[in-house]
This record gives C-alpha cells, sequence and structure tokens, in this order.
C-alpha cells in the first residue's frame, strides 16, 4: 500500500475557490485511477470526482459537477481537484485515494484527508 498526502484545505468564504493536491508519501507507484472522497460529519463518505489515467475519464457527482474538476499526472502519481463557487454544503474532509493492483478493483490506497470549511 502506498500513503498518501492532501493538502490544500482550508476556510474559506461561500464563492470562493480552492485547490486540493495529492501526492505519495516516500515512493511513487503505478494506479489505474484516483479519486477524490469527501466526508461530512454524521454522513457516509461519497465520491466526487475520479480520474481513470488510461482512458482519461472522469466522474463527478451530481452535486460537484460543473463546479469540481480533477486533474493530474499520473507519471508524477500527481491529483488535484480544483473547488469552485464553493457552497457551505461543500464542509467536509476531503480524501485522495487510487486503485492499485486490480485495474477494476476498489481504492486500496488512502491520505488521512484535508478540511475543507466553507463559511456562508
Amino acid at each position: 500500500q502506498v500513503q498518501l498526502v492532501e493538502s490544500g484545505g482550508g476556510l474559506v468564504q461561500a464563492g470562493d475557490s480552492l485547490r486540493l493536491s495529492c501526492a505519495p508519501s516516500g515512493r511513487t507507484f503505478s494506479s489505474y485511477k484516483m479519486g477524490w472522497f469527501r466526508q461530512a460529519p454524521g454522513k457516509e463518505r461519497e465520491l466526487v470526482a475520479s480520474v481513470r489515467w488510461s482512458t482519461g475519464t472522469t466522474y463527478y457527482s451530481s452535486s460537484v459537477k460543473g463546479r469540481f474538476t480533477i486533474s493530474g499526472d499520473n507519471a508524477k502519481n500527481m491529483v488535484y481537484l480544483q473547488l469552485n463557487s464553493l457552497k457551505p454544503e461543500d464542509t467536509a474532509v476531503y480524501y485522495c485515494a487510487a486503485v492499485t493492483g486490480n485495474p477494476y478493483g476498489q481504492y486500496n490506497n488512502w491520505g488521512q484527508g484535508t478540511q475543507v470549511t466553507v463559511s456562508s
């Protein structure tokens, strides 16, 4: 397993933007897919965006589509999440995750998370 490290979270006002970054801690690795999840207090963790490197296919949850953008560089094991037009309901801990080993397996590498707080 590979430990991932997220950064870029913070406290912002509604309508502001943030850019989250995710990088491996230590050795580089080869992943098939990377994604960003979030978990708000009292709620289950949800997938908000993902990218499959081989095809460039991206996914966005309906709650963030049109406002968030996932990008990255598989060779550098970096993935980013641009968060625009932030809303108070976007407040959550954001986690980066990667799929390694089985190209269609579950996310099996995780970061510790970065807090995003959006005030109204």
